[in-house]
């Protein structure tokens, strides 16, 4: 079934050909930021035709109506059951809280005792048959540690739910991959234009002095003779990061979290192969041309940076 799996969705690359401008919406803010996650939302719609981003903040059941569903849970702790258009039960109430995911097929609906809240993916491609309803990264003995991508130390917390390749999680799931992580010290990194995918940070967990470092200056990156004095302090943004941040990295945006973070790391569509592409090389050959050194220099990661990473 994994292997049928594999094959069943299609690829898209729909993704324009320039990168757009990173979003962040504060969910765990007071209201919620309405109007940061309006403009998330419009654009990953824009950007990614079929799928779909809400954000429920007061979660007590909702309904898969015409396509597949996948819900983050972000915050409660509540029994719940889905039921299949009214008529059959899941045979299973787990308490869900934090971290874990719920995946509705249409006609499906969802009941929580008490209120959740829940970042809600509609995605286009249906389920592969085995994928079970509740994916739960803590309970779930299927799913290990796995440490790689941003978390490559030994025994680093990094849970995969939902997979591209069966070789590296038992839930494979190509419209849509997460992986929940916690990241010290990432290798800086993008995901490129053209055959990669469009990226979410959904913050759970945080260190003080946490950050997100991004940069849209790929071009000027890859190409360190040609970055000057004047160009280096505007090629990064530093983030600080919150519990229920919400951060939209679209395809081709440089990115590399440091500090402590727990976050739910989501992809659409999947996460291929070969699609993270390092530019710590690049950023030290920066540094050591312009001689940038202290609060000047750009940051990067010393264990990544000797030579090309692709991952």
């Amino acid at each position: 079934l994994h292997c049928a799996a594999c094959h069943s969705a299609p690829l898209r690359d729909s993704a324009p050909r320039t990168a757009a401008p990173i979003r962040v919406a504060h969910l765990g803010a007071e209201g919620g930021d309405a109007d940061g996650f309006d403009a998330l939302r419009r654009d990953f719609k824009r950007r990614n035709p079929g799928y779909d981003v809400e954000w429920r903040d007061a979660l007590d059941g909702f309904e898969a109506v015409e396509r597949h569903v996948v819900a983050f849970i972000q915050s409660g702790v509540s029994t719940a059951r889905v039921i299949d258009r009214g008529l059959w039960w899941t045979g299973t109430e787990p308490s869900l809280t934090t971290g874990d995911v719920v995946l509705l097929r249409p006609g499906e609906q969802f009941t929580a005792k008490s209120a959740l809240s829940a970042v809600v993916f509609t995605v286009p491609d249906p389920f592969p048959l085995d994928l079970p309803t509740f994916v739960r990264p803590d309970w779930d003995e299927r799913i290990t540690d796995t440490p790689g991508g941003c978390a490559e130390e030994t025994g680093a917390y990094r849970r995969i739910l939902l997979t591209w390749l069966e070789t590296v999680g038992p839930y494979v799931y190509r419209a849509l991959n997460c992986h929940r992580v916690r990241i010290n010290d990432s290798f800086s990194h993008y995901h490129p234009l053209q055959g990669g995918f469009d990226e979410f940070y959904l913050v759970q967990m945080v260190q003080p002095g946490a950050v997100l470092y991004t940069s849209d200056g790929t071009r000027r990156i890859e190409d360190p003779s040609a970055v000057t004095r004047a160009d280096a302090p505007r090629l990064f943004e530093k983030h600080s990061l919150e519990v229920g941040d919400l951060v939209y990295l679209p395809r081709g945006t440089v990115h590399r979290g440091f500090g402590g973070v727990l976050s739910q790391i989501i992809t659409a569509p999947g996460f291929r192969p070969g699609a993270e592409i390092g530019v710590d090389h690049h950023l030290r050959a920066i540094n050591e041309r312009l001689g940038l050194t202290g609060e000047d220099a750009l940051p990067y990661r010393e264990a990544s940076a000797s030579g090309a990473v692709v991952k």
